[in-house]
C-alpha cells in the first residue's frame, strides 16, 4: 500500500468566516437601500434650490406682507 504525501487542508477560524459572511451580506443590503431610497448629493441639492425658487416665487407674489407669528 502506497502512501502519497496528502496536502493539509487550510485552517479557517469559523468566527472570521461567519463575520466574513456576514459583513459581505449587510454590504450587498446596504447597496440595495442605497439604490432603492437613496439620491445623490446633486439631485437634494437641486430639489433645494427648486424648493427655495419657488418659495421666492410665492412670498414675491404675496399681496399683503405675512403676519408675524
Amino acid at each position: 500500500m502506497r502512501r502519497y504525501p496528502v496536502p493539509m487542508a487550510e485552517i479557517v477560524n469559523l468566527n472570521r468566516v461567519k463575520k466574513a459572511r456576514a459583513k459581505a451580506e449587510a454590504e450587498a443590503q446596504a447597496a440595495a437601500n442605497r439604490a432603492k431610497h437613496g439620491r445623490a448629493g446633486a439631485e437634494k441639492r437641486a430639489e433645494r434650490l427648486e424648493e427655495a425658487r419657488r418659495k421666492a416665487a410665492l412670498d414675491g407674489a404675496r399681496l399683503d406682507p405675512p403676519k408675524p407669528g
